[in-house]
């Protein structure tokens, strides 16, 4: 269940609310007792994502990462090779 926070319009209390999707909202203000002046109020959210790398360090395999390591060594020396080549035409 989501939480919602209110404001009075009468007395400025701030306060929040453990609600149901369907439920109703409040009318009346748990610090000051009036009715029709409960404003709901666009919160920012507690979401945070902590850790180095969330996904990459947390799910895969290491049997993964070492493929990947390997493939990119693969290619870096595939790129050289073709640099060495080119210039070895060209001389």
């Amino acid at each position: 269940m989501p939480i919602y926070e209110y404001m009075c319009e009468f007395c400025h209390h701030k306060f929040q609310l453990l609600q149901k999707f369907g439920e109703e909202p409040p009318k009346k203000c748990p610090n000051c007792g009036k009715e029709g002046g409960i404003k709901k109020l666009i919160s920012q959210t507690m979401f945070e994502l902590k850790g180095t790398g969330w996904y990459a360090t947390d799910y895969k395999s290491t049997s993964s990462k070492e493929e990947k390591t390997e493939g990119t060594s693969s290619k870096e020396t595939g790129a050289k090779e073709k640099s060495q080549t080119k210039e070895a035409k060209s001389a």
